[in-house]
């Protein structure tokens, strides 16, 4: 068998690690990530504040690299300046998802305490729970539900999101979604029930 007369990886260049990450070679991705990995970290820290934020963006570099090597053109500088540039640039996009996030979780939030205190009736939707109900029948039913039913209810039927962005907002899986708004229409169908039949009409 003839020997290989490729250099150790250690010894390669930047230039020529992106090359063999072009053809699909795992161990100069790890190279590369060796070299920059910490100083991507640090910049893409002091940019997002938090550390797993920092993580998840070095992670989306270096993916992105991986699946698309041409993205860094050797004519235009050199690899480091361009990754570090790439990693500032996603750290500020991360920056910006999260704010974005965190105000429309803001909201979502503010719009269920909204209808749960309102006085105006509730609209009526398709479920045989709610057809027919108004306001403050609902609103009290409501209130005997655990915070996470209640809330993802509440923003759905009432602040017109769907399940997925109900996950979003809430930074719950959608299995979780679906799991809580089912077990919480169960309840209030209950609730709701008892207090049809209860000669005292306490939901009056």
């Amino acid at each position: 068998m003839s020997r290989s007369t490729t250099p150790p990886a250690g010894e390669l260049s930047d230039v020529a690690l992106v090359r063999l990450v072009a053809e699909g070679d795992p161990r100069a991705l790890e190279q590369l990530y060796d070299r920059y990995g910490r100083p991507a970290y640090a910049l893409a820290r002091r940019i997002t504040g938090e550390g797993t934020f920092a993580e998840e963006v070095v992670q989306e570099v270096f993916f992105a690299l991986w699946r698309d090597p041409a993205k860094y053109d050797p004519a235009r500088g050199g690899f480091a300046s361009w990754l570090l540039a790439t990693t500032h640039h996603k750290s500020v996009d991360a920056v910006r998802r999260e704010q974005a996030l965190r105000k429309r979780r803001a909201q979502a939030a503010e719009e269920a305490e909204w209808f749960i205190t309102a006085v105006a009736d509730a609209p009526a939707v398709e479920d045989e729970v709610w057809v027919g109900l108004r306001g403050e029948r609902v609103r009290t039913a409501l209130r005997e539900l655990p915070a996470s039913q209640r809330e993802a209810l509440t923003l759905a039927y009432f602040g017109g999101y769907t399940q997925r962005e109900i996950a979003t907002l809430t930074d719950t899986p959608l299995g979780t979604v679906k799991t809580r708004m089912l077990a919480g229409m169960r309840r209030l169908r209950g609730l709701l029930d008892g207090a049809a039949d209860s000669p005292e009409g306490s939901w009056r």
